[in-house]
């Protein structure tokens, strides 16, 4: 690539990301990385965005109308994740801008840590931490710490993508009969049942959430499905907070109606310090890091540079979230 092309694609990442994958985008663009531990405040992603070819954005960055209008150059937004509703999809294929993400390769990362969430949730783990730690351990007692099975327990998953998938065969693992939202996925797997959402709710002890976050799935789970569910049951999210009503979350919870949560995410994020959630002992929270693994987060950043690359070749990416997207050709930007 000529030194003056490479000059002439300017790329923004909005926080820092593996070295490997950055520093080959620096072999092939000119490369601005915001530097903050927070994301960049909006003025700045507007600023910074008015004179970039490419933006490589994590989830906690808006791109909505108003950013993408404000950036004429703009031919990727490359999203370090799978989920994109922190971006206008519509807007930005009007503006022919592709928008690429990391699905895929993040699937057992997650799955791990919805297990996790469950296993700690479930049998008290983190609890029982906290009372160590207080030097609350005083002795062995028979009625001390007791938790929920997980073995020969039942597990509704509402969500049977990939990551669905992927916990139903961990599920299975632990000798669990494993039950999904009927018509969430053309996939199978073997040994898993179809049902409703009311039978899902009325039978299951845990309940692990894998939908993405759309009009449709918002507070799909609210004080409605609370009541349905079955008593002393464990919620596990580790999708968007935002599919969970999360005051009716806090209801349920509070009036012994469901036994737990696991969470991974809330609605607002980061959770506000003082939010009642936090001082409920059957809560486990989690700061968003289901895909927090060293070789997950690897390959994601390698993804996202790879989506950017691929449209200054002139090519949609293969991981595109507007696959019928037309591309913004560098000769129709002004």
């Amino acid at each position: 690539m000529p030194p003056t092309d490479r000059v002439r694609r300017k790329v923004f990442v909005t926080r820092a990301i593996d070295s490997t994958a950055l520093e080959r985008l620096r072999a092939a663009t000119a490369v601005t990385v915001w530097r903050g531990e927070m994301p960049p405040p909006a003025p700045a992603l507007r600023s910074a965005l008015a004179s970039a070819d490419a933006v490589l954005s994590m989830i906690t960055d808006k791109l909505d109308a108003g950013v993408i209008a404000g950036a004429p150059r703009l031919r990727v937004i490359s999203n370090l994740g799978v989920g994109v509703d922190n971006i206008d999809l519509e807007a930005a294929t009007r503006a022919g801008i592709a928008v690429g993400h990391t699905p895929g390769v993040l699937t057992d990362a997650t799955a791990d840590l919805a297990f996790g969430l469950l296993m700690a949730t479930g049998r008290r783990i983190a609890e029982a931490d906290r009372q160590v730690r207080a030097g609350m351990w005083r002795t062995w007692a028979p009625m001390t710490m007791l938790g929920h099975d997980v073995h020969s327990s039942t597990i509704g998953l509402i969500g049977f993508g990939a990551i669905g998938r992927a916990m139903a065969q961990r599920a299975m693992g632990f000798g669990m009969r494993v039950l999904y939202l009927k018509h969430s996925s053309s996939q199978r797997v073997a040994g898993a049942v179809a049902v409703g959402l009311p039978r899902l709710l009325a039978e299951s002890d845990y309940v692990s959430i894998h939908v993405p976050l759309t009009v449709k799935t918002r507070h799909m789970i609210g004080a409605r499905e609370f009541a349905l569910m079955k008593p002393g049951a464990i919620l596990v999210n580790t999708a968007r907070g935002a599919v969970v009503d999360q005051a009716a979350m806090l209801a349920a919870l509070k009036s012994g109606r469901l036994g737990g949560a696991g969470l991974d995410v809330t609605d607002p994020e980061p959770i506000a310090r003082h939010d009642p959630l936090l001082r409920l002992d059957n809560v486990v929270i989690t700061p968003h890091i289901g895909s927090a693994s060293i070789a997950t987060r690897a390959r994601m950043a390698a993804i996202a540079v790879e989506n950017i690359l691929e449209v200054f070749a002139g090519r949609v990416p293969r991981l595109c979230a507007n696959p019928q997207v037309r591309l913004r050709h560098p000769n129709e930007i002004a």
